[in-house]
């Protein structure tokens, strides 16, 4: 297991029996069912999994959140902001920018992997997230980049793998 030492640790305590994190294309052109997410889910809610860890980047990983944003209205469930580096938005969009400012300011405690943007501190964070939970929900449709490499690293960690 690799080790990945954050700048800023989560307040909250966690339970990694419980915990579940989330990795996926940014792009999610290839066609992506949010029913199917929300009832992977709610599924995982329901077997008692109450902390989501996610990498807050865009496309899947904002579309989960704001599942699991709706989701916290009905049930006591957290949602771990992971940030790569302070300024992992410097490139989004305006909008996406102001989404992404707003998913801050209502997860529930946040993990800093890095100060700066470094070489690996997207990988990074995806190793923190799963060597910190129990299970992987994957959106993937390519056999390259950050998902593909998180996937095989949870392969090999022995992690579940929900693919949506």
């Amino acid at each position: 297991m690799k080790q990945v030492k954050p700048i800023f640790l989560p307040k909250i305590k966690t339970n990694k029996n419980k915990t579940v994190a989330v990795s996926g294309h940014r792009n999610l052109s290839y066609g992506i069912n949010k029913d199917i997410v929300e009832k992977t889910f709610l599924s995982l809610i329901e077997r008692g999994f109450d902390t989501f860890l996610v990498g807050m980047a865009i496309g899947f990983d904002t579309l989960c959140f704001n599942i699991l944003s709706e989701l916290r209205n009905k049930y006591d469930i957290k949602i771990i902001a992971c940030i790569p580096c302070l300024d992992q938005s410097l490139k989004f969009s305006e909008s996406s920018k102001t989404e992404y400012t707003e998913m801050l300011k209502i997860s529930d405690d946040k993990v800093l992997i890095s100060l700066n943007y470094t070489k690996n501190c997207m990988l990074d964070r995806n190793v923190y997230m799963v060597n910190n939970s129990s299970v992987l929900v994957a959106y993937i449709r390519e056999n390259k980049g950050g998902t593909y490499f998180t996937v095989n690293y949870a392969k090999n960690e022995n992690k579940e793998i929900i693919f949506v």
